[in-house]
């Protein structure tokens, strides 16, 4: 019955809602046909496939241990239209940049899961990325929706330690302590093994040639198939939507907006390599581009050279000449740790500490035998961008699996329980806007036994 909760509560996880939306998506895109509406909330509809893709996903998350029922489905679903529905109503507020960052950190998500963003289209069954993206900003749109109004329905609740106590202690008398998984805390040296000189004015001189070829009247795309770097450049012609809102990093977005239709760009630098943009379209406040991107290689004599500093700086904390957090700040040249003593965050958190059973298994494979206090031996990682690096990890705090401790893991606790108290300020929101909203429920489920009055009996 605990881990049966457990899976129910998960749906009220952004990333959980992503994923369950985005299998009744697929569901749609491979059907090609109308589905059946189960309940009409408000302005708000729930799909047959709706229903039958939430399950599914519920039941292969658990692994087959638990089976949940249409019934208990459909609750949870009817919970989520009812909040999106009020809070349009309440004027609720969702910008198109906060929609697509949630859509970005979705498909970055995706991207671990499956290796590549081109596993996510094709294993969803999308014709290009653009497509995916369309379909999710439209997800993501509810889902925040749902977020804020949840945020502005609990606005102001919030839990005493008294509070908290009684909620371990109500636990524990019945044997429900939660179990809390093994955590580590990280820090972090990074020197990164950089391209030549000569190289990069190589790949700026090329990019310049082909600008030349381009203006002449030669074709962008096919100059794009044959030179570039970018994986996605055959889908959707190779073409972009750029605004100002979307996630694309900060000098792509400012040189597609720099330019006039048909203009090809000079070369200009990301974290991604070196690119050349072509400004097609102007609609309203987008644009459409097309970009080669081509990136430096690197020699490998660089990537020794990296590998030669950090085991030096290694030696040096171990002798005790310096401490991390000293050699962090002289020597680390990862702009995202350095400012921080090295310290890691967990990019699905935002906080510190790492779930060992959720964290990338290249990662998890460099720190599984690591204790707290030790640091690694130096190791090689590079990222998507072709950027490489080698790391040296100091292992800041370890904990094992084990049930909760009211003194040792207060924060956790306290933040069971403030999730509990704002589960029941919703439900008794609930209770009293169901009776205000209209609601309409296919007969089929008239054999459901609710924890609301969905059916407004009395």
């Amino acid at each position: 019955m605990q881990y049966r909760t457990k899976i129910l509560k998960s749906i009220n996880n952004p990333v959980f809602i992503f994923i369950i939306a985005l299998f009744s998506v697929t569901a749609q895109a491979q059907m090609n046909k109308i589905d059946g509406v189960d309940v009409v909330i408000g302005k708000n509809v729930v799909l047959s496939s709706d229903i039958a893709k939430f399950k599914l996903d519920i039941e292969q998350r658990s692994e087959g241990k638990i089976k949940i029922s249409d019934c208990e489905m459909l609750e949870q679903l009817m919970l989520q239209k009812l909040l999106s529905h009020h809070a349009v109503i309440d004027s609720v507020l969702v910008t198109e940049a906060e929609v697509n960052s949630a859509v970005d950190r979705n498909l970055a998500f995706f991207t671990q899961e499956f290796g590549s963003i081109e596993k996510v289209v094709k294993e969803y069954g999308f014709n290009d990325l653009n497509d995916l993206r369309t379909e999710l900003f439209s997800i993501e749109k509810e889902n925040v929706l749902v977020r804020k109004e949840q945020e502005k329905i609990n606005e102001g609740v919030d839990i005493t330690p008294e509070e908290v106590r009684i909620y371990y202690n109500g636990l524990k008398e019945k044997n429900e302590l939660p179990e809390f998984q093994a955590e580590i805390e990280m820090s972090q040296i990074v020197i990164y093994a950089e391209p030549t000189e000569e190289e990069n004015n190589r790949i700026i001189n090329k990019l310049k040639e082909l600008k030349k070829e381009i203006e002449g009247g030669a074709s962008f795309k096919m100059k794009a198939v044959l030179n570039s770097d970018d994986p996605t450049v055959t889908q959707n012609g190779g073409q972009i939507e750029v605004t100002k809102e979307s996630q694309f990093i900060k000098e792509f977005k400012e040189v597609a907006f720099s330019l006039d239709v048909g203009q090809v760009s000079e070369p200009f630098k990301t974290l991604f390599g070196y690119h050349i943009i072509q400004l097609h379209q102007v609609k309203g406040k987008t644009r459409i581009v097309s970009h080669i991107l081509m990136q430096p290689e690197i020699l490998e004599s660089k990537v020794q050279e990296a590998k030669e500093k950090i085991e030096k700086i290694r030696k040096e904390i171990i002798e005790g000449k310096i401490t991390f957090e000293e050699a962090v700040a002289k020597y680390s040249e990862d702009k995202d740790t350095k400012n921080s003593g090295g310290m890691i965050l967990n990019p699905y958190t935002n906080e510190t500490r790492f779930d060992l059973t959720r964290m990338d298994p290249s990662l998890y494979d460099k720190v599984i035998n690591t204790k707290k206090g030790e640091i690694t031996e130096a190791f090689y990682d590079e990222t998507q961008q072709n950027e490489k690096m080698y790391k040296i990890i100091l292992m800041k705090d370890r904990t094992l699996t084990h049930k909760a401790d009211l003194v040792n893991d207060y924060v956790k606790v306290q933040k069971l329980a403030l999730q509990k108290k704002k589960e029941e300020n919703i439900t008794k929101w609930s209770k009293n806007k169901i009776k205000d909203t209209y609601i309409k429920i296919s007969d089929k489920y008239d054999k459901c036994e609710y924890q609301r009055n969905w059916r407004k009996e009395n």
